[in-house]
């Protein structure tokens, strides 16, 4: 017999239905099943759009660091570029600087001619342009396989700084090289001038010393004397006294004179134009001793008498020395009057202490007291001037009257008919100007006058 349930109550179909809801929406897997991993409830894909949203700003984070990573590469690229071109330039200049050590050295080469050089520079060169042009395909061709940029500007500054040594040695040499020349030069025109001293001192010599060349001839007669003939006469004599004084400027040069302490002792109250003027000085000196006793029928001449011989007698004496030399009168006759002036003059002009500083001793100043003829070159000079002045003596009172010498005084005003300036004509003092003092006596012979040689100065100076 079967048994009657009876009906479900209410509330249990209710609760059934709840349960059965309750599994629709969380259906509970068998544990002996694996869960499906494709299969994500709605919490879980909210959870990873959620997570997706939150990890949006690192995604953009990644993107910029990317973006800054990008430039900084760009940066470096730009960098290395520049390097590549810095240490092209430095090659480049370093090649340059080579071609130019390479034609200076085939400069060098040709001379003096060394054909062994000359191909060897040649090949330097053409290496060298041949570097060059390389460099210039590879700037172009945009393929500057070179070292790193550092080591390449290093080696480029090494190159260059070899060149330019190189550079400098040759240019060294080729001036050593015309250094010689020049010194080789030098050496052949010294050469040349000490022959051509050699000459003129010895023309210079035969001029002064010759009768031969004396301007008056033994033929000319007392009657046929004039002005004239003393003028000539009187020039030669100048010029002997000039010739002179420019040896002794030479001797206080070479023993390192003060020439201006030279010319103050001789003319104290004297200021000089020009430096050069001060062996006006020495020369009016040389004159004054040379002169001194002209208008004295025997130029004061010691232990003479005070008979004055006739003017013949002057004139004989004139035509006897003008033809020898004053060796040859000292060694006719060593008390010869002429003799006794030199001798005299020398003594007088030619200080002890100026003597010893210009020879180192006082042997030529004892040949000369002794009377003898002393062999050396200065007193030739010296003994040629006053043979030229005492034959202009014995000229002087040949005449009748007989020529006399003068001097201006001191500050006296400029007068071109007595006087004649000394200076160039370009060193002539313009404006109101006087007479410093004499260098050359003047002479009167009857009425005609020969101007004295003064040295002018302004009256300023006074």
């Amino acid at each position: 017999m079967d048994c009657i349930k009876p009906p479900p109550s209410s509330e249990s179909t209710r609760s059934k239905i709840s349960k059965t809801f309750s599994k629709c929406i969380h259906p509970q897997t068998p544990s002996r099943f694996p869960p499906n991993p494709k299969l994500r409830t709605l919490s879980e894909e909210l959870n990873i759009s959620l997570k997706d949203f939150k990890s949006e700003p690192k995604l953009t984070r990644t993107k910029s660091q990317k973006s800054n990573s990008g430039d900084h590469l760009q940066q470096e690229q730009i960098s290395k570029n520049k390097a590549a071109k810095e240490a092209l330039l430095a090659k480049l200049f370093a090649s340059l600087s080579s071609i130019k050590a390479a034609y200076a050295e085939l400069q060098s080469a040709q001379f003096p001619y060394n054909n062994d050089a000359i191909q060897s520079a040649d090949e330097a060169l053409v290496s060298e342009l041949t570097v060059l042009s390389e460099l210039k395909q590879k700037y172009f061709n945009k393929s500057l396989d070179l070292p790193p940029p550092h080591v390449t500007q290093l080696l480029a500054e090494i190159q260059e700084q070899q060149s330019n040594i190189k550079t400098y040695e040759i240019t060294m040499k080729q001036m050593e090289w015309k250094m010689e020349q020049k010194d080789s030069e030098m050496a052949s025109l010294r050469k040349k001038l000490e022959e051509t001293t050699k000459i003129n001192k010895s023309l210079e010599k035969r001029l002064n010393s010759s009768g031969a060349l004396f301007p008056l001839g033994n033929q000319i007669s007392i009657n046929d004397l004039n002005q004239c003939q003393f003028f000539r006469v009187l020039h030669f004599s100048i010029r002997s006294l000039r010739h002179f004084v420019k040896q002794v400027v030479r001797e206080m040069e070479a023993k390192n004179w003060d020439m201006d302490l030279a010319a103050k002792a001789i003319e104290p109250n004297t200021v000089f134009a020009k430096p050069k003027h001060k062996i006006f000085a020495l020369e009016s000196y040389v004159s004054q001793v040379m002169f001194d006793g002209f208008n004295h029928h025997n130029f004061f001449l010691p232990d003479e008498g005070t008979k004055q011989p006739l003017k013949n007698v002057f004139f004989q004496n004139f035509q006897k020395l003008q033809s020898l030399t004053p060796s040859q009168i000292f060694s006719q006759n060593p008390r010869n009057p002429f003799a006794k002036f030199c001798k005299g003059k020398y003594l007088k002009l030619m200080h002890p202490k100026m003597e010893c500083s210009f020879f180192g001793n006082l042997d030529q100043r004892k040949v000369v007291s002794s009377g003898a003829f002393s062999s050396t070159e200065f007193f030739s000079l010296f003994a040629e001037m006053a043979r030229r002045i005492w034959l202009l003596h014995c000229l002087a009172f040949s005449f009748d009257p007989p020529a006399v010498a003068f001097q201006v005084r001191r500050n006296c005003r400029f007068s071109e008919v007595y006087m004649e300036s000394v200076a160039p004509e370009d060193d002539v003092i313009s404006g109101d100007v006087t007479a410093s003092f004499t260098v050359i006596p003047g002479f009167k012979i009857g009425k005609t006058v020969v101007q004295s040689v003064v040295y002018l100065s302004s009256a300023k100076n006074r």
